[in-house]
C-alpha cells in the first residue's frame, strides 16, 4: 500500500493473508467461514479500509440498507431487539435505518412505503395493523405478528412460554394462580402466553383467574382489581404471572402499596428477561426470551436469497430465570 493512499482490496486480503476472492465475499454478504470472516474484518480495522457502499450497491444492485419499524425505544425490550437487530445487520454489512410509531397503524403504513420507496433490501416489522400492505418485491420479515401466509414471522416460544411461568408457580408451592396482560387489541403471537398459561392450569387442576386490558384501559383496573381481592390483608393469590417484565414490576409496586409483599406473600414471574440481556440481575423471576438469536434469525430470514422453502411461523425457546421475587432459587 502506498503511503497516504487508502487501503484497497488487495492490502486487506493481503493483511489478512486470505485470497482476494474472500476478501470480496466477507463484504459482500457470501458465503465464507467465520475464522476467515473475522480475519478480514480485523484486518480492515487495522488498515482502516472502508467499503464503498455505493459503488458496491451498484454492481450487485442493492442498497445494503434494511428498514426496522418499531412502536417504540423506550420499552426496554423493543430497545434491546433494536440494538441486536443493529449489530446483527452491521456484521452482515448492511446499514439500519429505524422508524418509531408509537403504536400507530397509519404511521406504519407510511414508513413501510417510505422505506420501499428508498429502495431497501428488506423490511423488519413489529407492527399493529392488521391491513398493513407490504409490496412483493420488497422483503419482509414479521417480528411477532401475522401479516400474511407470505411473509415470515420470527417470534419466541410463548404459547410454551406461559406454560412454563404456570409450572414454576406451581413447583413454587402456589395453588391459585393469576394471569395479567395488558396490550394491542390486534392478534399477535404474544397471546399465546395465556393460551400457554391456562392450557397447564386446565391440564393440572390448578385454580387461576386472567384479567386481559386493552392499553387503551390504561393500569387502573389492575389496581381495582387486586384491592377487591385482598380480605384480611392477604392476597387471594399466591402466583402471578405477567405478560412483561414492566407489567411486573407496575403490578409489584401496586401490591407493596397495598401491604402485599413478594415474595414473601405472593410469587411474581414475568416475560422477556431484557434486564439480563442488559447484563442485569432480573429483579423479578421472568420467563426469558431468546433476544440476539430472534434478531439473528429475522436478518438471516430477510437475507436468505431462496425464500421459497420458509416456513410461515418460526418459534424460538425460551428459559426461565429466577429473581428477586422469588422464594426458591433453584
Amino acid at each position: 500500500m502506498r503511503r497516504g493512499s487508502a487501503p484497497t482490496m488487495k492490502d486487506v486480503a493481503r493483511e489478512a493473508g486470505v485470497a482476494l476472492g474472500t476478501v470480496s465475499k466477507v463484504f459482500n454478504n457470501g458465503s465464507v467461514g467465520d475464522d476467515y470472516r473475522q480475519r478480514v474484518l480485523e484486518a480492515a480495522d487495522r488498515l482502516g479500509y472502508q467499503v464503498n457502499s455505493y459503488a458496491r450497491g451498484l454492481k450487485t444492485n442493492r442498497t445494503y440498507a434494511v428498514a426496522v419499524v418499531l412502536p417504540n425505544i423506550i420499552n426496554p425490550f423493543f430497545s434491546v431487539l433494536a440494538q441486536n437487530l443493529c449489530q446483527a445487520l452491521t456484521k452482515r454489512g448492511y446499514r439500519m435505518f429505524l422508524s418509531i410509531t408509537d403504536f400507530d397503524p397509519a404511521a406504519e403504513q407510511r414508513y413501510i412505503h417510505m422505506a420501499q420507496q428508498n429502495q431497501v433490501d428488506g423490511i423488519i416489522g413489529l407492527t399493529y395493523n392488521p391491513d398493513l400492505q407490504v409490496a412483493d418485491k420488497v422483503p419482509f420479515v414479521s417480528f411477532d405478528r401475522y401479516v400474511s401466509p407470505d411473509v415470515p414471522c420470527v417470534a419466541s416460544d410463548n404459547f410454551g412460554g406461559g406454560q412454563l411461568a404456570a409450572k414454576k408457580l406451581v413447583d413454587l408451592g402456589c395453588g391459585r394462580l393469576l394471569f395479567l396482560r395488558i396490550g394491542s387489541t390486534v392478534a399477535g403471537e404474544s397471546d399465546k402466553r395465556r393460551d400457554g398459561f391456562e392450557s397447564f392450569c386446565r391440564s393440572t387442576g390448578v385454580e387461576y383467574d386472567t384479567l386481559y386490558l386493552r392499553d387503551s384501559d390504561g393500569l387502573t383496573p389492575f389496581r381495582e382489581f387486586l384491592q377487591s381481592h385482598i380480605h384480611q390483608g392477604c392476597l387471594d393469590y399466591d402466583g402471578i404471572f405477567c405478560c412483561t417484565d414492566v407489567l411486573t414490576m407496575e403490578i409489584q409496586k401496586m401490591l407493596l402499596e397495598m401491604g402485599i409483599r413478594a415474595p414473601e406473600d405472593v410469587q411474581l414471574i414475568g416475560f422477556d428477561g431484557t434486564a439480563i440481556h442488559m447484563g442485569r440481575a432480573p429483579e423479578c423471576s421472568t420467563i426469558v426470551q431468546p433476544i440476539p438469536l430472534l434478531a439473528e434469525t429475522c436478518v438471516d430470514i430477510l437475507l436468505k436469497e431462496d425464500k421459497n422453502d420458509l416456513p410461515s411461523l418460526i418459534c424460538l425457546p425460551v428459559s426461565y430465570a429466577p429473581g428477586g421475587t422469588t422464594r426458591d432459587r433453584a
